[in-house]
């Protein structure tokens, strides 16, 4: 599509009823045109204020209490501050990335998909609707 005729869609013949027009030409315009249906999901879930709202339920009430009570951080306010940060040397910050890439990988394999099935409307596609 010509650039002029693509700035007339947008500017005057796009009808929303929801963001997700301008969002994925946005993310197809930021990934040099192209990109796939999970490049273009993550670019509309972060416009998605509820599953902000949501995960920010989680930190608040499950894992920021959680690791408050083993000292690993504390909270002023709104702001989590990782215990002894200022502490750690560059190559410490790396070792403690990587170890927890590695908890998220070992996990993530010993349950497969499921950890997240619990967060899924249904198991698949349902016919009729």
């Amino acid at each position: 599509m010509e650039f002029h005729l693509l700035m007339d869609f947008i500017q005057t013949r796009m009808r929303m009823a929801h963001i997700y027009q301008p969002v994925m030409i946005r993310t197809l315009l930021d990934h040099q045109g192209e990109a796939d249906d999970e490049q273009i999901a993550k670019n509309l879930l972060a416009h998605d204020r509820s599953q902000i709202e949501y995960y920010q339920q989680i930190t608040r009430n499950m894992v920021g209490r959680v690791l408050r009570g083993h000292d690993v951080v504390e909270k002023e306010g709104k702001k989590y501050r990782l215990v002894g940060f200022d502490m750690f040397i560059p190559a410490q910050i790396e070792a403690l990335r990587g170890a927890c890439d590695e908890k998220l990988s070992e996990y993530i394999s010993n349950r497969g998909n499921l950890i997240w099935t619990h967060r899924r409307k249904s198991a698949g596609y349902i016919s009729g609707t």
